[in-house]
């Protein structure tokens, strides 16, 4: 594992690397990023409704290969009570 997977790992999508509480919070829900440029992030998923939870997303990141401006595709895991979501690519 580099230095830049390690620096991902556990941490949620969306917070600063710099921030003291880049981890998951108390009383929030979690989906896991599966593969891609973002595996091993946490996904908020704290008052998403169910239709929301079964629809793919496309997360703005650097890290993937379009580079910035670029998005990585993840899609939930179907039947997947531990909430993960795998990457199915990435997009401009």
């Amino acid at each position: 594992m580099d230095r830049d997977e390690e620096l991902l790992r556990g941490r949620v999508y969306g917070q600063d690397h710099d921030d003291p509480r880049r981890g998951p919070q108390p009383g929030r829900d979690y989906g896991q990023l599966v593969g891609g440029p973002l595996d091993g992030l946490l996904l908020d998923i704290t008052g998403w409704t169910r239709t929301e939870r079964a629809t793919g997303v496309a997360l703005p990141t650097e890290l993937g290969q379009f580079g910035a401006g670029g998005r990585a595709t993840y899609d939930p895991r179907p039947g997947d009570r531990r909430c993960r979501w795998d990457w199915s690519g990435d997009t401009p």
